[in-house]
């Protein structure tokens, strides 16, 4: 039995004495390799900031390069400590197959992501909407993209999601053309009517000359006369706009006496209920 023992004993301390120095040395290269591979990233990182490299195109180079330079490194040490590279790659090929066929929805999101980026149906800071979602592209990852709602929500979107829907991009153009409708009254003036409103939004900073704005008449109802104001402002004020104009001319109608008729048939029969 001491013999026995001896002998695994003396087999355990040469398979030690064997390994101990590659297992330090690999243990050392992951350790050194990982901390390089991050100052890498970040260098890489600041150098795309550098040239002005697409800020949509930025997190997902960064994440692509991490993770090839991290599996490079791992099939190094690997290959280090005795394991053959040829199969530790065919291992991993397999895992990664096995890994895609249970993550058919991430693999779809990534391809996802390379479509955006590749056709650029939006960028990181442009205020887009899809679906019910709406708000200002922060950054599109491998995966996801981020974005920043109105309320000051985050929205965290599959990118296989996002490059099969309809998208509508409010930045991509620096002017947007607005359509407001104000109705009034069959016994106001319409010329007068119309004189106020051109004299408002003509005072608006963030109106375009060209093409010139308009104010007409569009629809005669049962109820009331439809004044459309058409206009087209920058972009980045529209909504501003839209805000202030609505308040300037309710308070403007009322002071120049032109009212503005409301469904007197549907409060009537509220009440009667």
């Amino acid at each position: 039995m001491d013999k026995k023992i001896a002998t695994y004993w003396y087999q355990i301390e040469d398979i030690v004495v064997r390994y101990i120095g590659s297992v330090l040395l690999a243990a050392a290269v992951l350790i050194i390799g990982w901390w390089l591979i991050n100052k890498f990233t970040k260098a890489f990182s600041k150098w795309m900031e550098k040239k002005e490299v697409d800020l949509s195109l930025r997190p997902f180079l960064r994440s692509i390069i991490k993770f090839s330079l991290r599996i490079m490194l791992i099939i190094a040490v690997a290959g280090m400590v005795g394991i053959k590279t040829t199969s530790f790659v065919a291992v991993l090929g397999a895992a990664g197959l096995a890994i895609g066929l249970a993550l058919q929805g991430s693999l779809a999101n990534f391809a996802g992501g390379v479509i955006i980026l590749l056709l650029k149906p939006f960028k990181a800071g442009e205020f887009i909407q899809t679906g019910d979602m709406m708000g200002t592209v922060r950054e599109i990852h491998v995966f996801y993209t981020y974005i920043t709602s109105i309320h000051n929500q985050e929205l965290v979107i599959p990118n296989g999601q996002l490059a099969n829907a309809a998208i509508t991009n409010y930045s991509r153009y620096d002017s947007r053309r607005m359509d407001m409708p104000f109705r009034v009254a069959y016994d106001a003036d319409i010329d007068k009517a119309k004189a106020i409103l051109d004299e408002l939004i003509s005072a608006e900073g963030a109106l375009l000359k060209d093409p010139p704005h308009s104010i007409f008449v569009e629809e005669l109802t049962e109820h009331y006369v439809k004044i459309n104001v058409r206009a087209w402002l920058k972009a980045d004020e529209f909504w501003d706009v839209c805000n202030s104009l609505s308040e300037k001319v309710k308070k403007r109608f009322d002071r120049e006496g032109i009212r503005i008729p409301y469904p007197t048939m549907d409060v009537r029969m509220a009440n009667k209920g």
